[in-house]
């Protein structure tokens, strides 16, 4: 098992569109890397404020009289174990990105990785024992790099179960591909007819 490195000649008669200008879709990947990684925040973060923490409302001492500083309740935030003053609280940080957005990173990512020579194409993928062994081997019979994203237009179970296992490499459908996974490899390895739905999709 073998494989090939796709160039842009290549990628062209694949029917991939490319961004043949460099400037352009730069802004475009940019926003819709930031929107997917703001996407998977939680936005749970969140503290208490003097209304909320626990202690009692009574005052401390007397207004006058005894040479301390005045003193309300022990909940003030500049007391230990008072509330926080602007603290963080429950947010959504969701963000939403046009299609058309999206569309043009994913072809601005696809181009600049064919340019760099990290996209490599190959005939079959497949791991017909199951055994992670067996799919580090055949990996390594494609390319020597570390952090490794596998597409396809499916995986059979045993393929799949042979590559969860190791962290560096991820196997994705080409249909569920985005802009962050094509940047966060350092090789794409594109398995048979996965080429052509990555045509459609930057069509």
């Amino acid at each position: 098992m073998s494989a090939t490195t796709l160039t842009l000649d290549a990628a062209k008669q694949a029917s991939i569109n490319l961004v043949e200008d460099p400037a352009k879709g730069l802004q475009a990947l940019h926003e819709t890397v930031v929107a997917y990684r703001a996407n998977r925040r939680q936005g749970t973060a969140c503290t208490k404020t003097r209304n909320e923490v626990a202690g009692s409302g009574k005052k401390l001492w007397n207004q006058k009289g005894t040479g301390r500083a005045r003193m309300g309740s022990v909940r003030s935030p500049i007391w230990r174990g008072g509330g926080i003053v602007w603290g963080p609280r429950p947010r959504d940080y969701s963000k939403k990105i046009p299609q058309k957005i999206k569309s043009l990173a994913l072809r601005r990512a696809l181009t600049s990785r064919i340019e760099d020579g990290a996209v490599l194409t190959t005939a079959n993928f497949s791991i017909q024992d199951g055994k992670t062994k067996s799919f580090i081997k055949t990996l390594s019979g494609l390319t020597d790099a570390k952090k490794v994203l596998v597409l396809a237009s499916a995986f059979d179970e045993n393929t799949f179960l042979s590559g969860r296992n190791v962290a560096s490499v991820q196997l994705l459908n080409a249909a569920d591909v985005n802009a962050e996974h094509l940047l966060n490899f350092e090789k794409i390895v594109v398995v048979g007819d996965a080429l052509e739905i990555l045509a459609k999709r930057t069509a």
